[in-house]
């Protein structure tokens, strides 16, 4: 099982990973406390495909829970409304950055205050692993002995065992020392290559480094070591594993040097860059305008974007995915959310239907056209309707229930009054250079995304649903089958009513900050 391990702290939380299997934490990072705290952290661990957490929890010299630990549990909560399945241990801890600190120094090496918190995060994790894999610290087994009580033979013994868990405390305490050594670029010293003063350095200099198709991580260590952009094998194999989640290692030409850590080499070789082949991350939610933006920053020309996405893709096997769109709308809606990978020569009509493809394989996989129906929806009003509940709510349960507040309010011919369609119309006009001075002027703005001015759906999606927004627009939460009103408060929880008043109330009681963001 593979673990996050986080020391929550007010101004910054250290961040480290484990995988149970292997037993060593490792310290990644740490991020600030800025309000995007939970995006970052919710990143990484999709990125990493991670949903275990284990807290550190600080009490005092009595064994007491304080403010801080009221605080930590409090981030713990909130971690997981923002990450959906998330599961959260606490871990014990004390003085964690006091012991951080030391072992930095005692490495005789630069370090800043993010480098004590996730030192401090892998020491969490470490006391973790040991005590739930009965793999206990050298102080525990102390403990554990001082009890022990007997005949000579058992004191002998019981030395013995004590003397075996030193040593293995020993070793382990080497070999994890020997692992962060050899994480370290060849060059021994940070280099910032970019630094013009740094830039004759002789680890600067890059060497062209090939990854074959097929090409294990093995033989790649193995080629790194020869070529002298590491400096051991093992430790590379080990880092990769741990780190790569569910990715592997992409072919390519890459140009590396001896100034580059194994993080920074693994990094490039995880994502492709600078070898033939590029990643696009598409997020659920997204627009086909943003989604061109992307592509756009990705080197493609503007005018060959549009022209890619003004055509018609009805001739490919996943053609079927568009009936019920009227002719000459956009393919809004029908770009699936997900992370591809292409070569850099691809064309974006080529990267288009790839993701087409993807949208069709998800549509009938989950037998979405026919649920569609059953609530009286054809494929295109189904998707439409899901892109709305994606840019209405986040977690997959909060969609189900608000996929059926739409429903009931279709059902009782109640406009659905959607800001969010409200949102995509103001972003559409924006493109043709029109400005909104207030929301006043956007919500009344004459458009046939309007919801609040006009009835049932809009005339086509105002998103890319993902695969949780699909699901919950073809099986809402019926449960919600009274509602006709929600809004997401400030704390950051979903408050559902049944009338316009009790509705007006939530609004008082829990949204006087998000009910008035700027919708322009």
């Amino acid at each position: 099982m593979k673990l996050i391990a986080l020391d929550v702290g007010s101004k910054r939380i250290g961040i480290a990973k484990a995988d149970s299997s292997v037993r060593i934490a490792i310290p990644y990072s740490a991020v600030e406390v800025d309000g995007t705290e939970f995006k970052k952290i919710a990143s990484l661990a999709r990125a990493w495909d991670i949903n275990s957490f284990v807290i550190g929890l600080p009490r005092n010299s009595k064994g007491e829970e304080t403010e801080q630990s009221k605080y930590v549990r409090k981030f713990a909560a909130q971690l997981k409304r923002e990450i959906e399945g998330a599961k959260v241990c606490f871990q014990d801890e004390s003085l964690t950055s006091v012991e951080a600190e030391k072992r930095l120094k005692s490495r005789k090496k630069g370090y800043k205050k993010g480098d004590i918190d996730s030192e401090a995060a892998a020491i969490i994790l470490q006391d973790f692993l040991e005590q739930k894999t009965g793999k206990p610290t050298t102080r525990a087994a102390a403990a554990k002995h001082k009890s022990i009580k007997g005949a000579k033979k058992s004191n002998r013994l019981a030395t013995v065992i004590i003397a075996i868990v030193v040593l293995l405390g020993i070793a382990a305490a080497v070999s994890y020392g020997y692992y962060r050594y050899n994480l370290r670029s060849v060059a021994g010293v940070d280099l910032d290559c970019s630094d013009s003063g740094n830039v004759v350095a002789d680890e600067c200099e890059k060497t062209k480094f090939v990854v074959e198709s097929g090409s294990s991580v093995d033989l790649i260590a193995s080629n790194l070591k020869e070529a002298g952009l590491i400096r051991d094998r093992l430790v590379f194999q080990v880092y990769v594993r741990l780190n790569s989640g569910h990715k592997s290692l992409k072919a390519g030409e890459y140009n590396l040097s001896k100034a580059m850590s194994v993080a920074e080499i693994t990094d490039l070789l995880l994502q492709g860059s600078g070898g033939n082949v590029f990643g696009l991350t598409i997020l659920p939610g997204e627009t086909v305008i943003q989604i061109k933006k992307k592509l756009v920053d990705l080197g493609y020309d503007a005018e060959t974007v549009n022209a890619a996405f003004a055509k018609s893709y009805t001739d490919g096997e996943y053609s079927w995915i568009f009936e019920g769109k009227p002719e000459n709308t956009s393919l809004e809606g029908y770009i699936y959310g997900e992370t591809y990978e292409f070569y850099r020569d691809e064309n974006v009509e080529a990267i288009i239907e790839r993701t087409l493809e993807e949208m069709a394989h998800v549509l009938k996989e989950n037998d979405l056209k026919a649920k569609f129906e059953a609530h009286g929806l054809n494929l295109y009003q189904g998707i439409t309707l899901a892109s709305i509940v994606q840019r209405e709510a986040n977690s997959s349960e909060a969609q189900a229930k608000v996929a059926q507040i739409f429903y009931n309010r279709l059902r009782d011919s109640i406009p659905l009054g959607s800001d969010v369609t409200v949102k995509y119309a103001a972003e559409l006009a924006a493109e043709n250079g029109e400005v909104y001075e207030s929301n006043a002027e956007v919500l009344g703005i004459d458009s046939p995304y309007n919801t609040r001015k006009y009835p049932g759906l809009p005339i086509g999606p105002i998103s890319n649903p993902g695969l949780s927004a699909l699901l919950a627009t073809a099986e809402p939460d019926e449960s919600a089958s009274e509602y006709l009103f929600f809004l997401t408060g400030d704390d950051g929880l979903m408050y559902y009513s049944t009338t316009d008043a009790e509705h007006q109330q939530n609004i008082i009681d829990h949204c006087q900050q998000l009910c008035n963001v700027p919708l322009y």
